[in-house]
This record gives C-alpha cells, sequence and structure tokens, in this order.
C-alpha cells in the first residue's frame, strides 16, 4: 500500500510527523509532546518554498535566435506563454503547471492561518503534517480549545482543524472541522449537509486574503457545537436493538436507490456478496469495539452513527493517506455514507423503528 509520503534523502527522514500515535505506515517522526508552529513545520519537512518559473519547451525544428548582448544566440528552447511550472526551491523539483493566474498559498501561511484563528497560539495543538510525492500536497491536523461533551459522561469529542493544499495546480486550499473521539481518535464527520464544514479559497492572487474567510468556519464551528453537543447526548440515551442496528448500518451503506429498496425489502439475495461482507465489517466494528461498549455508545443511536464513522476511520483500507483524506472529509464515499447513517440516526432517534421498515 502506497503511502506517498516525501522521503529527504538529505535528511533520510519522510515529510510527516504524529503526536504519539504512529500512523499506519509507521513513517515519519513520532512526538511525545504538542509542537508550536515552528516545530511543526520543520518535523513535516514543510519549511521550503514554492515559486512560478517561466516554461520552456525543446524547440525541435528550428534553433530560436535571441539578441544577447549585441549578439545573435541560437537557443534550443522556447517560452511557453501564459504557463509556468510551480518548483520546490529547497530541492529545485518541479511539482506541476499552472496559469498565470495561479498564486502559490505558502505553506508558513497555512501555520500562520492556524495560529491566527485563536487569541493564543498556543492553544492550538498540532497533531499531524506532512507533504505527500515530492511536495505536491501538504495536509494539516490540530487540535481545537474547545470539545463536545456527551452527556455527563467522559465520552469527549474534541475538535480538529484539518488544512490541505496543493502545489501543482490541482486543488484548492481546503480548511474543513472534523470532530475526533478522545478515546480512539475517530474521525465523525459532524453532519453538515452539503459539505457546508468546509471552505475552499482557489489559487488566485488574492488567496492570502481570501484565507481570512475561513473564519466562517470557526464561526459555523461556534454555533453548532453547543447544536452537536445536545444531539449527540441526545442520541446516546435512545436505545436500539441489535436488529435494528443492523438494518440502518444497511441503509446507511446501501450506494444507491435500488440497492436500498433490496435492503429495506429483505431481499438479501439480491444483494452482492461485497456489499453484505461491508456491511459484517461495519456490523462487527459497531457491536465489538472496545470503544463501543461505553454507556454512551452500547446498544444506542449515537453508537450507531459512531461505529459506521469509526469503520471508515480505523478499518477501511484506502490507497493513500490522501485517498483517506478525499473519503471522509471531501465528499468521497466514506463522507457520503456518514451522511447517510446521520440522517438515519436522526430520523430514528424521531421516529423510532418506521424509519428502518423492518418486516
Amino acid at each position: 500500500m502506497a503511502h506517498e509520503l516525501f522521503f529527504d534523502n538529505d535528511t533520510q527522514r519522510h515529510s510527516f510527523f504524529s503526536v504519539k500515535e504512529k500512523a499506519w505506515h509507521r513513517l515519519g517522526t513520532i512526538l511525545q509532546d504538542h509542537p508550536t508552529s515552528a516545530e511543526a513545520i520543520q518535523y513535516a519537512g514543510l519549511d521550503f518554498t514554492v515559486e512560478k518559473r517561466e516554461l520552456f519547451i525543446r524547440n525541435q525544428d528550428t534553433m530560436l535566435t535571441e539578441l544577447v548582448a549585441g549578439q545573435g544566440i541560437a537557443l534550443p528552447y522556447m517560452e511557453v506563454p501564459n504557463f509556468y511550472a510551480t518548483v520546490r526551491t529547497d530541492k529545485n523539483i518541479p511539482l506541476g503547471i499552472v496559469g498565470k493566474d495561479y498564486h502559490v498559498v505558502q505553506n508558513r501561511n497555512a501555520f500562520a492561518f492556524f495560529d491566527s484563528i485563536v487569541d493564543n497560539s498556543r492553544d492550538i495543538r498540532y497533531e499531524t503534517a506532512g507533504c505527500l510525492g515530492n511536495g505536491e500536497r501538504i495536509f494539516i491536523t490540530a487540535k481545537l480549545p474547545d470539545y463536545i461533551r456527551i452527556g455527563d459522561s467522559d465520552d469527549v469529542i474534541e475538535q480538529y482543524l484539518f488544512f490541505t493544499t496543493s502545489h501543482d495546480g490541482t486543488g484548492s486550499v481546503t480548511i474543513a472541522l472534523t470532530p475526533v473521539r478522545i478515546v480512539c481518535a475517530n474521525t465523525l464527520n459532524h453532519a453538515l449537509r452539503n459539505c457546508t464544514h468546509a471552505v475552499r479559497v482557489r489559487h488566485t492572487a488574492s488567496a492570502d486574503q481570501q484565507l481570512q474567510d475561513a473564519f466562517k468556519v470557526m464561526e459555523m464551528h461556534h454555533k453548532t457545537t453547543p447544536v452537536l453537543q445536545e444531539l449527540f447526548t441526545h442520541w446516546s440515551k435512545v436505545r436500539i436493538t441489535d436488529r435494528e442496528v443492523r438494518r440502518l448500518i444497511e441503509m446507511a451503506m446501501a450506494n444507491n436507490p435500488e440497492v436500498l429498496k433490496h435492503v429495506i425489502e429483505g431481499n438479501s439475495e439480491a444483494l452482492s456478496t461485497r456489499f453484505k461482507n461491508t456491511c459484517n465489517e461495519v456490523y462487527s466494528y459497531a457491536m465489538a469495539n472496545e470503544t463501543q461498549q461505553m454507556e454512551t455508545t452500547k446498544g444506542t443511536v449515537f453508537g450507531v452513527y459512531n461505529g459506521v464513522t469509526g469503520y471508515f476511520q480505523h478499518v477501511r483500507k484506502y490507497g493513500t493517506p490522501e485517498d483517506k483524506v478525499k473519503n471522509i472529509l471531501l465528499g468521497g464515499t466514506a463522507f457520503n455514507r456518514a451522511q447517510q447513517a446521520f440522517d438515519l440516526c436522526l430520523n430514528y432517534a424521531k421516529h423510532g423503528t418506521q424509519v428502518l421498515q423492518l418486516n
């Protein structure tokens, strides 16, 4: 399984760090304490800049002649107008090809954004960061001071801020909130529809200024945290049987109306083996994982939702870390299934078993 983390031959390290927990690829630097932004950018191998440089192609038909110091000099290359190469300056590595309006958002500006969102930058706890490929994409996750407590229990969902950007022209700057449970580091999509929990900034001349728009994420965070805390606390008190857990998981995992119809009708023979195996894995995690044995999760609607999202975070296999991020946070399969699970849990908590249409 490829991890795509950049390996620096000079330092003999992969450009990745994680606090206390080893990642699945077991690479990079494992820290015991949360680093400052200045330390984090170094541990993650992100202390480099990117610049746009003129782009040339080989002139194979004729030798291009330019007047240099009054002399005609034959050149084997000709410039490509309106296009540039983005280059990692510390290694002199080309990263991608971009247009004339493309603006580089430097790595240091990402950390400056993190430090600016709270009054005291020491309240920001950087958890992971790194770069993929040769530095084409970077990512940062940081723990925020606020959290969601489920009822009066010790079950706490901490708030994490996720940042990613590309240096090859393939994607925008994306900033998103994701709640993570302390006990199992289980990322939960906090179920805001249509991906309104994310802010995207295009790589234009105003990109650095537009990063200020990311404060919308924080405004939403402050508004929705009390709502989610109340909602998840309510779900933790709504009981659900094992049979109902199974049906809710199958409905949440249905990837189209036809599959959902077969699930509701109990037509197991019409369901694919792959679908049934996946549902079995989700159900096993939801029923047996140690984080699912808590008072707030065992036999509760919150436990079902936590089980579905936990499966995608800890059981489901992904090709690369970037695939995992896209799936869970940025509108991929995991995000969509978590959204379906959220909607089902919300309706079950309101209307009971009729939502599941059990035979």
